[in-house]
């Protein structure tokens, strides 16, 4: 009888960094994918991305779970109104073990679920260090969880200091790479052509997702970026912010800047797009991890802005600056043109692997024995 894997998908974000992965359990002979989609998927406002997931003819269930406001409250109703619906579909499911990536509230609703059924959990991406709420539930996720499958070496020693049995920590790399590699070499005409992107003209990417514990309007930390922006001679590709408490006053914010000539925005960009978008531009402004843990690979320059991704293992490409809109203005400047950093960016090495991960994941998915000792978790103090 085939193993039921069930992942937990919420947002663009996780589906495309874990595609690579899911492919190869749905083509795996013994195992049989389920995939719950809820949240960002099935919000129109951020793309309704859901239509990504049907392109790609993958099994899914959905769990109708929104986050319906723009606060803080409304992230907390939301984590407990998915809980209560997953319940029902893995009832039904009946999934042998489950699957999650990161930090976001419905990955912690789903690392609950699984806790309190007896449903092994699989933790991709944990031990990692950030400055949001997010953190909390990555440590939180990390003590609910049973198999751990961090991103590097660095992650998998917090996870071991947290009182995880060593045996069920493994480092596998951050599978978002596994996709990035084919796309180097693959021609990039038909995105430009696509696009409308001038090749002479350097491209910007903008991704910035609102921070809710953090200090300060994420409209006019928006506005600080956009204000920086559209100083820089460039072509300026922006992506809307995720759904968190102050993501849509962010995109009201974006919209103001939607007539300037050089500035392009989006609600959605698919993943494989994406990739291409992302080697070609010449940099990629915000705090999105995908400066920190894609950009690497690609030899991109990533200006990190605000405190999202603190205490992040950085590579070579990340320069870190604040909300203010004549240093990030600078510190773009300075990705652009400054040829010895640019240099050492194509030179250096990515912290989060080689490309490798989906065929080590899918592995220990695939020889992990569901005991009662492991679900029976005991702490390593």
């Amino acid at each position: 009888m085939k193993q039921k894997i069930l992942y937990i998908s919420g947002t663009r974000a996780d589906y495309g960094l874990m595609r690579s992965v899911l492919f190869q359990i749905k083509h795996h002979p013994e195992m049989e994918l389920h995939i719950i989609v809820t949240g960002m998927h099935l919000m129109p406002e951020f793309g309704s991305t859901i239509t990504e997931i049907k392109q790609d003819g993958f099994r899914y269930h959905i769990v109708d779970t929104i986050q319906e406001e723009d606060s803080k409250g409304s992230m907390a109703e939301f984590i407990g109104h998915f809980i209560q619906n997953l319940v029902t579909r893995v009832r039904e499911i009946q999934p042998d073990k489950i699957l999650i990536l990161g930090d976001r509230g419905e990955m912690l609703g789903g690392a609950i679920v699984g806790a309190y059924m007896g449903i092994p959990v699989f933790h991709v991406h944990g031990g990692e260090v950030t400055s949001t709420v997010d953190e909390f539930a990555r440590h939180a996720i990390t003590k609910l969880s049973h198999i751990h499958l961090a991103a590097t070496a660095e992650s998998a020693e917090r996870i071991r200091k947290m009182g995880e049995n060593p045996e069920h920590i493994f480092v596998v790399g951050a599978p978002g790479l596994d996709q990035i590699y084919p796309v180097i070499t693959e021609p990039d005409m038909d995105v430009i052509t696509r696009y409308g992107i001038d090749p002479q003209i350097p491209l910007i990417l903008v991704i910035q997702h609102p921070v809710p514990l953090e200090p300060g309007d994420p409209a006019a930390q928006m506005e600080k970026t956009l204000q920086a922006v559209s100083k820089i001679r460039g072509q300026v590709f922006v992506i809307y912010p995720n759904a968190d408490a102050g993501g849509r006053a962010m995109i009201e914010t974006i919209k103001q800047y939607e007539s300037l000539p050089n500035i392009r925005t989006f609600q959605n960009v698919n993943h494989a797009d994406y990739l291409h978008l992302l080697k070609i531009s010449s940099v990629i402004v915000g705090n999105s991890s995908s400066g920190i843990i894609e950009a690497p690979t690609f030899g991109v320059p990533a200006i990190n802005i605000g405190s999202r991704q603190n205490g992040r293992q950085k590579g070579e490409n990340v320069v870190d600056t604040g909300y203010d809109s004549d240093q990030i203005a600078q510190a773009i400047e300075y990705g652009l043109h400054d040829v010895v950093f640019r240099q050492k960016v194509k030179a250096a090495k990515n912290p989060y692997g080689d490309g490798r991960s989906s065929g080590k994941i899918v592995k220990i998915l695939e020889s992990v024995v569901n005991t009662p000792d492991l679900v029976q978790k005991r702490m390593m103090y």
